[in-house]
Order: C-alpha cells, then structure tokens, then sequence
C-alpha cells in the first residue's frame, strides 16, 4: 500500500488533478462496463476509487501545507 502512495508524492498539485481528471474517467467508463456486463475484473473499480481517494488527501495535504 505504501507503494502506491509514493506514486503520487513527487507530482504537483496540477499533476495531480490531470491524474485526477484520468482517474474519474476511467471509473465512469468501468461502471458503463459493468453495468453493459463487459468488466472483466470487478475488483478494478474499488481500486479505481482508491486511486481516487489517494490522489484527492494528497491534494489536500499539499494544500494544508499551502496554508500553514
């Protein structure tokens, strides 16, 4: 798990929202898969939205920091 944060630790803020951005694209079209019943892996849609939530603290994290 570690691994996968440190992904985002070297982006800037508006790196992060262009990952951001690809991310909620991929989901969308994941669930039009599933709903179409074309996913092949069901378990990538939690790990999209994981994705998303990693990106999103880093965020804000970086935008705390701003502030302090």
């Amino acid at each position: 798990m570690a691994k996968k944060i440190n992904t985002y630790v070297d982006l800037s803020i508006e790196e992060l929202h262009k990952a951001l951005q690809e991310k909620k694209e991929i989901l969308f079209n994941m669930r039009f898969q599933k709903s179409l019943q074309q996913l092949d892996h069901p378990m990538a849609i939690r790990n999209a939205k994981k994705d998303i939530a990693r990106i999103k603290t880093r965020i804000s994290a970086m935008n705390n920091k701003r502030e302090i």
